[in-house]
């Protein structure tokens, strides 16, 4: 429908005296540059407007739990609960992907999720908002780990954990622009509907839109690409397929092998234990932070930026190192071990907000740090559609966590009366997702 035919394509070498490795260099880097200046702007937009859509039920909850009467337990049901519709279509959505196309995919998840998030908006009761989290959840399905794939399609290994990492500076910097955007908007009372309603409905309405641009934006592959120059697609096009064969020569995987690798299992109980974590703090800290200081919605969602600037930062920093070194295991479970500390510090300083607040910035930082080198390495131990599938498989069943995270949180809180019990069963989660991650590899050479 929306195909493109494959384009006469503009030569941008010049006619100078240069030698073979100067010409091969620069088709090289102008390869990379080119392609990592027109995709990645475009999917990082994407994710930014998909976090915002994930987790703006943390800050509509400042207001939503009051107005219709929801126990701690019951927002923690119904934040968590999107995730269990997120697993059905997660295996299938990844190697649609890679089998069909990207685009079409994509377009697809976003104008669903961008309508079933004005939905949101309208609930009235406990079950109303069960459900529509839930479908929520199965419209979203599929668009992480299809970025991840599609990034296949145009980095290679030693470029993916950088890429991978612009990528997903989207989930800190949704939270910083998604915070005081959200106290902004949960003053609006426009037609007698509260402001936590104008939340769902106002931010679901830009997927829609971009899921309309997507179709005609993305190029599902770098012979579609109108914009790379022939000698570019060339270059990216031999040095993909030149990996693909690398990988096929150490081991060819079917989607079934690659489920049950143990590798890949590994990799997805340490996403898992991070989601656990990661998602457990997001959805509950503007409520941990409101509680715990007494100051008003509209501060709190400017203070709950701060650990998230200090995720966009760990973030980048974390994927740029790993490429330089070569090293994935460390870099991920480093990261995940330093935020269990910082957790750990934060509860011992919870008499003194101020305090605990910095810690709860060093947690935020190295839990979002851990994921660009993360990825990169399901995609080192496999191919194609293989790859596809136990990306889709870690994030379906690792993303459980994402359930689980927010659920356990909310039934702590309802049992004790206090989030330490919580707080310390994530920094649990954190510390065994390290220890788990530095186990994966060690059977065959890969890179680390």
């Amino acid at each position: 429908m929306f195909s493109t035919p494959e384009p006469k394509r503009p030569s941008t070498i010049h006619h100078v005296e240069s030698t073979p490795g100067e010409l091969a260099l620069t088709i090289e880097q102008s390869t990379r540059r080119r392609i990592a200046r027109r995709l990645l702007p475009f999917l990082w937009l994407l994710y930014v407007i998909a976090f915002l859509d994930r987790v703006n039920v943390a800050y509509a909850a400042l207001e939503m739990s009051h107005d219709l009467g929801f126990s701690d337990r019951v927002f923690g049901m119904g934040a968590g609960i999107f995730f269990i519709g997120y697993v059905l279509l997660e295996i299938p959505g990844a190697v649609i992907v890679e089998r069909w196309s990207a685009r079409r995919w994509i377009a697809r998840i976003m104008i669903s999720w961008g309508v079933i998030t004005v939905l949101v908006g309208l609930v009235h009761t406990s079950r109303q908002f069960y459900a529509a989290r839930f479908f929520l959840g199965m419209a979203e399905a599929g668009f992480f780990p299809g970025i991840i794939v599609y990034l296949t399609h145009w980095f290679r290994h030693e470029d993916r954990a950088k890429a991978v990492a612009v990528f997903m500076t989207a989930i800190p910097l949704s939270n910083i622009l998604g915070s005081p955007l959200a106290g902004q908007i949960l003053k609006i009372h426009w037609h007698d509907l509260q402001g936590w309603r104008w939340l769902f409905i106002l931010e679901g309405i830009p997927a829609v839109i971009f899921g309309v641009v997507t179709l005609f934006y993305l190029p599902d592959w770098p012979k579609h690409a109108q914009w790379l120059p022939k000698e570019e697609c060339d270059w990216i096009t031999g040095e993909l397929e030149r990996e693909k064969q690398r990988k096929l020569a150490l081991r060819s995987y079917t989607i079934w092998q690659a489920l049950t690798n143990r590798d890949v299992l590994l990799l997805t109980l340490v996403y898992f234990m991070g989601s656990t974590g990661i998602y457990g703090f997001i959805i509950w800290f503007p409520t941990i932070l409101k509680r715990a200081s007494g100051l008003s919605t509209s501060t709190v969602t400017l203070l709950v930026t701060l650990p998230y600037l200090a995720g966009l930062a760990a973030m980048v920093l974390n994927g740029w190192h790993s490429d330089r070194a070569h090293e994935r295991r460390w870099h991920t479970a480093g990261s995940l071990f330093l935020g269990g500390i910082s957790l750990t510090l934060a509860l011992a300083a919870a008499p003194h907000i101020w305090i605990q607040l910095v810690f709860f910035i060093l947690f935020a930082a190295f839990v979002h740090a851990y994921q660009p080198t993360f990825w990169a390495l399901p995609t080192a131990l496999l191919g194609e559609s293989a790859a596809a599938a136990s990306i889709g498989l870690i994030n379906c069943i690792g993303g459980l966590g994402g359930f689980v995270g927010p659920f356990v949180m909310g039934y702590l809180v309802t049992r004790t009366g206090s989030f330490a019990s919580g707080l310390a069963w994530l920094l649990v989660n954190l510390f065994l997702g390290g220890i788990l991650v530095l186990q994966v590899g060690r059977r065959q050479v890969i890179a680390k």
